[in-house]
C-alpha cells in the first residue's frame, strides 16, 4: 500500500461529511466522492448558467475539496471526518437534495480533474463565493457567467480569478482514502520513509518556531536528533513530551506544517516534488530489492525460524517467490489482507511479532538472545542495553583483529562506536552511514563469532 495522502493526490472514493458545525454533534455520512461533487454543485450554481461556467465552478468545487481531503483539515485538528456541510466554513452540501441532469453529466466527465497552482503538488484551495452578497479574493460565481457570455473557456475563466500559473490535472488517479498516519507511534530507532517526511515537515515548522532544532541531513532514520525536535515541538505546542510521535503528535505536526504553508488559502506556499519524493517507498513488493528488503527478509526470518506455521526459506536481497510465499503466510495467520505486499500494516504487524518473538525466546534459545537483531536502529547518542551488547560485539572483533577500531563498552553510541560501524559496513559493502539496522547487526554478530 502505497500511502497516497503523502504523495500526489488521489480522488477518494467516498468522503465523510459531518451535518453541521465543526464542534456540533451532527451526523456524518460517508458517500462516493461523485455524488459529493454533484450535491454541492447543484446547490452552488444554477443549472440555466452556460457550459463554461457550470465546468469552471464545478472544477473550483472539485479542487477546494481534495484539498480539504489531501490536506487532512479536518482530521488534523482531531475530528473524524473530511468536510463540514455548511458554506461558512466549506461549501453547500444538503442531504436529500434533488439534482440537475446536466450538472451531473459534467461532473461524471470531469470529476477527477483539480487545478493547480504552479508547480504545487497539493489540490489548490479554489476558494469562491457568489461575487453579488458577497465578495471574495477567489472566484466571483456569478462574475463565471459574464466570462462565460464572453466566449471566455472554463480555465481562461479559472485563470482569470486564480492566475496565469494555474492548470488543470486530469484523469487523475481513483482509489479509496488512505490517511497519512503510519498506523503505530514513530519513536526512537525507527528506520522509516514515514521518518523521512516528518523531518521535511519539522524543518518547514523550524522556520516559523526556530526553538525547534533544524535536522539536517534528512534521512529515514529516528535518530537523537530527530527525537529532541520532536521533544521540543511537544512542550510548544502542549503535548506530552515523551519524544515519540503518536497520532495526537503526528497530526499536530501536519496541522502546523499546512498552517505555515497556508496549504489551505488562496496565497499558498505549496507543496512541491521534492517534498514528497521518497527514498524506499512505503510499501514492499515482488522484484523489489535493496537494504529495505533485506531487513524484511531478516525480520520475517526470525519469526519463521520460532513460528512453524510461516515456511523458514531462503531469502536474498530481492523481494522474490519465496519472500512472497513467507509474507503471503504470514498475513493469513494474523489475519491481514493476503496480497504479498507489506504494506504499513504487515509492517507494523511483523513488528509487533518480531518483538513478542524476542520477549518469548524457548529456553534452547535464549543463549543466543543477544546475537538477535533488537528490533531497532542504534546510531550515534543513542543509549541503552543494545547499544552495551553492540560494543561488546565489536570489541570481540577487535580482540581477534587488532586492526579493527576499539570500541569502549559504555552502553553509548559515541563516535568512536559509530567509526567502528562505518568499517563492517565498508567490509560488506553497505551504505557507510554508522547506524546499526538488521544488517550491519547480522555481520557485526558474524565478525565476533569467528
Amino acid at each position: 500500500m502505497e500511502n497516497r495522502q503523502i504523495g500526489r493526490p488521489i480522488i477518494p472514493t467516498t468522503i465523510t461529511v459531518h451535518l453541521g458545525l465543526p464542534d456540533e454533534k451532527s451526523e456524518d455520512i460517508n458517500i462516493p466522492f461523485i455524488d459529493y461533487i454533484k450535491n454541492v454543485s447543484c446547490s452552488e450554481i444554477f443549472p440555466s448558467w452556460p457550459d463554461a461556467a457550470l465546468r469552471s465552478n464545478i472544477l473550483a468545487i472539485i479542487s477546494f475539496t481534495l484539498n480539504r481531503i489531501y490536506n487532512e483539515y479536518y482530521p488534523s485538528q482531531g475530528y473524524f471526518f473530511d468536510i463540514t456541510s455548511l458554506p461558512n466554513y466549506d461549501q453547500t452540501y444538503k442531504k436529500g437534495r434533488d439534482l440537475f441532469d446536466n450538472i451531473g453529466k459534467i461532473v461524471d466527465e470531469i470529476f477527477n480533474n483539480y487545478i493547480v497552482k504552479g508547480d504545487h503538488i497539493e489540490p489548490y484551495f479554489a476558494s469562491y463565493c457568489d461575487g453579488k452578497n458577497t465578495l471574495c479574493k477567489g472566484l466571483s460565481q456569478w462574475g463565471t457567467v459574464d466570462l462565460a457570455s464572453k466566449g471566455k473557456t472554463p480555465t481562461e475563466i479559472l485563470k482569470y480569478y486564480y492566475g496565469n500559473d494555474i492548470s488543470i490535472i486530469q484523469n487523475a488517479e481513483v482509489s479509496d482514502p488512505i490517511t497519512s498516519y503510519p498506523g503505530a507511534p514513530l519513536k526512537l530507532g525507527e528506520v522509516s520513509e514515514h521518518v523521512r517526511i516528518i523531518k521535511r515537515q519539522l524543518n518547514r515548522i523550524h522556520v516559523n518556531y526556530p526553538a525547534i532544532p533544524e535536522l539536517n541531513p534528512i534521512h529515514e532514520f529516528y535518530d537523537v536528533l530527530l527525537e529532541q525536535a520532536v521533544k521540543k515541538f511537544q512542550e510548544i505546542f502542549d503535548l506530552e513530551v515523551t519524544g515519540i510521535i503518536d497520532k495526537a503528535t503526528w497530526y499536530k505536526i501536519k496541522y502546523l506544517y499546512n498552517a505555515v504553508k497556508k496549504l489551505s488559502d488562496i496565497y499558498t506556499e505549496g507543496v512541491f516534488q521534492e517534498e514528497i519524493e521518497m527514498k524506499f517507498g512505503l510499501e514492499l513488493k515482488k522484484n523489489d530489492q535493496g537494504p529495505h528488503v533485506q531487513g524484511l527478509h531478516y525480520f520475517l526470518s526470525v519469526v519463521a525460524y520460532f513460528d512453524e506455521d510461516i515456511p523458514f526459506l531462503t531469502v536474498d536481497s530481492i523481494y522474490d517467490n519465496n519472500t512472497y510465499q513467507m509474507v503471503v503466510a504470514f498475513q493469513k495467520k494474523y489475519q491481514l489482507p493476503v496480497t504479498g505486499i507489506v504494506d504499513v500494516t504487515t509492517w507494523n504487524k511483523l513488528k509487533e511479532v518480531y518483538f513478542e518473538v524476542l520477549s518469548h525466546l524457548p529456553k534452547e534459545a535464549l543463549s543466543h538472545k543477544e546475537e538477535i537483531y533488537p528490533g531497532i536502529s542504534l546510531s550515534l547518542g543513542m543509549k541503552g542495553e543494545e547499544v552495551m551488547t553492540l560494543q561488546q560485539f565489536l570489541k570481540n572483533i577487535y580482540q581477534k583483529d587488532p586492526s579493527f577500531p576499539l570500541v569502549d563498552v559504555i552502553g553509548c553510541f559515541d563516535t568512536k562506536t559509530e567509526t567502528a560501524v562505518k568499517k563492517i559496513q565498508k567490509e560488506y559493502q553497505l551504505e557507510e552511514t554508522g547506524r546499526v539496522g538488521p544488517l550491519e547487526w547480522k555481520y557485526i554478530v558474524e565478525r565476533a563469532k569467528k
